[in-house]
């Protein structure tokens, strides 16, 4: 499994998404991907308690803790590389959480359109 360039939606080096909770495909705290990443899990997304509700409710629980996969569980304020069709499904929904841009792989842009990535940039909000 060899990653694919290391770019960001925006075309610049993509920067690290988190390293507590370690996250990525790769668990090298990147959103990086490569062709088995089937779930392209290329979004930095910063977790929201509506979001952890909802997408435990469509099935996927990012809040409980798997200790068996030492995975710690996500709270709000955490930083976590989902999968870009979850999070297109939660925009759609009206609870996508923000992103961090430069943090975002620039394979999210084949399912997720760049004008709606940007509603939710992190680093705007915080302008």
């Amino acid at each position: 499994m060899e990653p694919e360039d290391a770019i960001n939606v925006m075309g610049d080096p993509l920067e690290q998404c988190s390293t507590d909770p370690l996250t990525g495909f790769f668990r090298d705290g990147h959103c990086n991907t490569c062709a088995a990443d089937q779930g392209s899990h290329t979004v930095c997304a910063v977790m929201t308690a509506e979001f952890l509700a909802y997408s435990k409710y469509v099935g996927n629980d990012l809040s409980t803790p798997v200790p068996q996969f030492r995975f710690p569980g996500l709270k709000p304020g955490d930083q976590w590389c989902l999968c870009a069709s979850r999070f297109l499904q939660a925009h759609d929904e009206g609870c996508a959480p923000m992103v961090n841009l430069a943090a975002t792989h620039k394979r999210a842009l084949d399912i997720v359109p760049m004008r709606v990535l940007e509603q939710y940039d992190i680093k705007a909000s915080e302008a």
